[in-house]
């Protein structure tokens, strides 16, 4: 290395010294870390003024807008997004949204108004100003929250706003630079901006989202290679930026941010499990490494003269910054609130969010980014620099002392219970474990006896810490929530393990993932454990319309929805008897009546999972074969796999060709876990001939049929026909059970309820009317749609097949006359 990239890489290194030398400091005195490092490079800076000598051990490096955009950005969104619960982020999607943009445009309006007003500066220039200063960042406040175990929903929102808020910031601070050049502000630009806006921004989500697809698709093909996996995630986290910046100029920020959150989301499970934990720990390094350079690159650079120069400038940003923010969050979060499914948040983490919106990188990054030539380029530079350290300094060191005021420092009482309980256990452990050593022979008794005292006294006060909780602020309903908690805990266990295992497939897992959480949710708002578990979602109105349109899709998003929900009851069964079986051991109090109630509702899941089972293999017995013929696969590969390490620890089989077995083994594994659906098709021959209406048919007549029908699998309560809707085809029902409803002045009514081997639709199909009833499955069915010509030719080749409809058809009608106004049956 020579000259200035050997300046360059010995000022990183530097630095990245200082940042442990920090880190270890701050954690030492529960000092943030980040504003540490910020003090840090301002004291570095100002001692490299009086000492220039100094300044050269860290080389010549600069903060610039392309170091933070395009180096550092990428790394801290990414991480962020991806650790975000997307089912959580979901639920909070339009709360966050409205903080993020609305909140973002009415933030910057309000300190550009001030500053226009109280300081004389052009409103175009103080508009863009207030949109550089309206972007949050949040880290030294989730970094509280998690501390204090706040409502896992407020840290969803203030982080969430923060992620969007940061594209909001950069799209509309880039449309302004324009307007602040010329000075000029009309309709034409608004309208125009707003249109550039929305292109830029949803393009962004656009380019994350199809760059994390290919991603994850790449990465579940990928099995037990970690730099290819880690390879992956980073080239998505930074191509995702730069595709989108560089090349189709929309939103960077919002690409990275859709693809961390789509990966955190589905490619997390897509990770081989001996990666996962070694992926997460890669990602917190590149995290901390990014936060470090960042904050002391930008005490370097901070010019306390320059910012000086413009206080009373500076005043009036600050109390617009304040009066903005408070502008926001006591203006917005009241509607934010009455949202429909909105968990309402209180004023003393109102208060919270409002002294917490710390400004950071973002607001640096975009002011070093506008053009040179704008003659306030330097003043801006020197006001943004200037409010980032009020906002760091002294909202950020203060943030504590107002939690505390507002009495949010103290923990909750589910999670103070679970501390002095594990205390107590860990306690207990110890000293079942001391008499080994005393058997040994080889330790003497006191330091045996003095630990023993200690770890008595620690179990004895971890006693005593859990009878005054107990007896000062327990309720019955407190005890209950423990042990939901607790059982919700094993469960989630067991679910990694099974997914580890190869026994769960991705979108299962998930789905489960999110059944655990949404049962923890209902435990920690007092309202229990949920006496049924139904992982998956009705199908929603566009999917069913998407489906009535596309049959091929249809078919294949049925079937796939078949294979899922019995997977889930598979692994839901799995869980509930182990959870029962382990109930000694797992509860405190296995025989109290609490407990008992809490083993009924495990019982039940457990009985809901198995009639499903049952009522899947009852109707589809030949995918119930191939669902339980692959589980017997996958332990077979898992016994394999044991004989393989145990042979490679004993030195019986070489490493090489341990690993290439392994690695065969593992991707048989995969392919098993994928819900195939082409391995699941039904034979429509084989079920056409348990249709009494083709009782007489030879097997040339069934082969027509069988290649002439279309066939549908369908989960409960879907649609089949719709009353008063065209058609021309007749259904067989080989599989499932169906209700006839049709649609009366008081509502509906079932006229007819039809099993396997029945048929309906034949009015339509002799007389080619429209549908006179509705149609749904009210379990899960195999139908096979036969259409006009396809069963005329039946027909001609079965003349009975004609007479057995029509006398149907008549039954039918003369019983629907009873019922019913005049008319027919579908």
């Amino acid at each position: 290395m020579h000259g200035a990239t050997g300046e360059i890489v010995g000022g990183v290194v530097a630095l990245l010294l200082l940042a442990a030398a920090t880190l270890a400091a701050a954690t030492r005195l529960r000092f943030p870390f980040s504003i540490a490092l910020l003090l840090l490079g301002i004291l570095l800076a100002q001692l490299g003024s009086l000492f220039p000598y100094s300044r050269a051990i860290l080389g010549e490096l600069e903060i610039s807008a392309d170091l933070i955009l395009f180096v550092f950005l990428p790394t801290l969104i990414f991480e962020s997004a991806f650790h975000l619960d997307w089912r959580q982020l979901r639920r909070n999607l339009a709360p966050v949204l409205t903080l993020a943009v609305p909140g973002l445009l009415l933030s910057s309006l309000c300190i550009a108004g001030l500053l226009h007003w109280g300081t004389g500066m052009a409103f175009a220039q103080a508009w863009l100003l207030g949109s550089i200063l309206s972007a949050t960042d949040p880290v030294a406040v989730i970094a509280l929250f998690k501390k204090l175990g706040a409502p896992q929903r407020l840290t969803i929102l203030v982080e969430g706003e923060s992620l969007f808020n940061d594209a909001t910031a950069i799209v509309l601070s880039r449309i302004l630079v324009g307007i602040a050049a010329t000075n000029v502000l009309d309709s034409g630009q608004l309208i125009a901006g707003a249109g550039d806006f929305l292109v830029v921004f949803f393009g962004g989500i656009l380019v994350g989202w199809l760059l994390a697809e290919i991603v994850v698709w790449l990465l579940g093909r990928v099995h037990a290679e970690a730099e290819i996996e880690i390879t992956l995630t980073t080239v998505l986290a930074y191509l995702s930026f730069l595709l989108a910046e560089e090349l189709l100029h929309v939103s960077g920020v919002m690409a990275t941010v859709t693809a961390g959150l789509l990966y955190g989301h589905r490619g997390w499970m897509s990770v081989s499990s001996s990666i996962r934990a070694y992926l997460e720990h890669f990602w917190e390094y590149m995290a901390f490494v990014a936060t470090a350079l960042i904050f002391l690159m930008v005490g370097l650079s901070v010019n306390v003269g320059a910012i000086l120069a413009q206080w009373q400038v500076l005043l009036w940003l600050l109390f617009g910054m304040l009066a903005s923010r408070a502008l926001v969050i006591y203006g917005l979060m009241p509607g934010v609130n009455r949202l429909p499914g909105a968990e309402p948040v209180g004023l003393a983490y109102q208060s919270v969010m409002y002294w917490g919106g710390l400004r950071g990188a973002i607001a640096l990054a975009i002011v070093l980014s506008l053009p040179t030539e704008l003659p306030f380029r330097e003043d801006f530079i020197s006001l943004v620099a200037g409010a980032l350290l009020f906002t760091l300094l002294v909202q950020g060191l203060s943030i504590n002392s107002l939690v505390r005021a507002l009495g949010l420092d103290r923990q909750p009482l589910l999670d103070r219970f679970g501390i002095h309980e594990a205390e107590g256990a860990m306690a207990q452990r110890v000293l079942q474990r001391l008499p080994e050593l005393r058997s040994g022979g080889l330790f003497s008794s006191a330091p045996l006896t003095s630990l023993q005292r200690e770890y008595s006294a620690q179990a004895a006060a971890a006693q005593e810490a859990l009878n005054q909780l107990e007896s000062r602020e327990f309720q019955a309903s407190t005890r209950e929530a423990l042990m939901g908690m607790r059982i919700l805990a094993e469960e989630r266990q067991l679910l990694a393990r099974l997914f580890d295992h190869g026994h769960i497939a991705e979108r299962v897992m998930r789905l489960l993932v999110s059944s655990n959480a949404e049962a923890q949710d209902s435990v920690r708002q007092g309202h229990g454990l949920p006496s049924s578990r139904q992982p998956l979602d009705p199908p929603g109105r566009w999917s069913s319309l998407l489906a009535r349109r596309l049959a091929a899709w249809r078919e294949h998003l049925a079937r796939r929805r078949l294979a899922s929900e019995y997977q889930a009851a598979w692994v839901l069964y799995q869980t509930s008897s182990s959870i029962l079986a382990e109930w000694p051991q797992l509860l405190p109090e296995p025989g109290g009546a609490t407990a008992r109630r809490l083993a009924a509702t495990v019982t039940a899941w457990q009985e809901q999972a198995r009639q499903t089972m049952d009522q899947t293999a009852e109707q589809f017995p030949e995918f119930a074969g191939t669902m339980q013929l692959r589980q017997a696969q996958r332990l077979a590969l898992l016994a394999e796999l044991d004989v393989i390490a145990q042979r490679q620890e004993h030195g019986s089989l070489c490493e090489s060709a341990a690993g290439r077995m392994r690695r065969q083994r593992l991707e048989s594994i995969a392919a098993l876990r994928d819900l195939s659906v082409e391995a699941l098709n039904l034979d429509p021959a084989a079920l056409l001939r348990h249709v009494p209406l083709f009782a007489e048919a030879d097997d040339a007549v069934i082969a027509e049929l069988a290649r002439a029908v279309r066939a549908w699998t369908l989960e409960p309560g879907a649609e089949v026909i719709r009353q008063h809707a065209p058609g021309d085809s007749l259904f067989l029902l080989a599989r499932g059970v169906v209700r006839v409803e049709v649609a009366t002045e008081q509502g509906s009514e079932t006229v007819a309820t039809l099993m396997a081997g029945d048929f309906f639709g034949e009015s339509a199909l002799l007389r080619q009317t429209p549908r006179t009833a509705t149609v749904r499955t009210v379990t899960p069915c195999t139908l096979y749609e036969l259409g006009r010509p396809a069963f005329l030719q039946a027909c001609e080749q079965l003349p009975s097949l004609a007479a057995t409809t029509a006398a149907v058809d008549r039954e039918r009608q003369a019983e629907l006359a009873q019922r019913t106004e005049p008319g027919g049956v579908p």
